[in-house]
């Protein structure tokens, strides 16, 4: 009788799925070790490039169990950078992003698929705008390990592409997209 439960045990043990614990990591945004970055078409003629000076998040991950790993992203709209003050009031305004009613940007991943080779799936829920819509960031992992402070940290690189209409945002000229880039490293913690 012990040895049938042993036995029936071990194999509702053996069917559970395996769940290893990923490692949590803060964003290093104090070291300035990670950037959000657009470029956007301007009236069909040439690119705005620029950034998100404030942000931060956190993200959990385990190259062993991938699909255990999450994100968390709050960006500060009213921190965008496009090198040029003028233009950075104008994408501030009610004209684009409406910074002053839309404070904060949210990404939440809902899911994280691996791809093979370093390569990632990030699915998750974009909060941009006061609207919120799907999106997939294309991730690569970049590398990982000690870091020279006895910490530890890993980083990734990711590009999407946001439909501004997606989130209401108002479209000048015939491009009506924004490719983002993501670089972020994270340390453990």
């Amino acid at each position: 009788m012990k040895h049938k439960a042993l036995t029936m045990g071990l194999a509702l043990a053996l069917s559970l799925p395996f769940t290893a614990n990923a490692a949590d990591y803060v964003i290093d945004t104090k070291g300035a070790h990670a950037s959000i970055n657009f470029k956007v078409s301007h009236l069909g003629y040439s690119y705005t490039l620029g950034r998100f000076n404030t942000f931060d998040g956190e993200f959990s991950y385990d190259p062993k169990n991938v699909s255990a790993s999450k994100v968390t992203v709050n960006v500060d709209t009213t921190s965008v950078d496009s090198n040029h003050a003028e233009r950075d009031k104008h994408i501030r305004s009610k004209d684009f992003i409406n910074a002053s009613k839309f404070s904060t940007a949210t990404f939440t991943s809902t899911k994280v698929s691996d791809l093979g080779e370093g390569k990632l799936a990030i699915d998750g829920n974009l909060n941009l705008h006061g609207q919120t819509k799907p999106i997939t960031i294309n991730a690569q992992f970049v590398g990982g390990g000690k870091d020279p402070w006895g910490g530890e940290r890993v980083g990734f690189t990711g590009t999407t592409r946001l439909e501004l209409a997606d989130f209401d945002i108002p479209v000048m000229g015939p491009t009506s997209y924004a490719e983002m880039s993501l670089y972020v490293e994270g340390i453990k913690k």
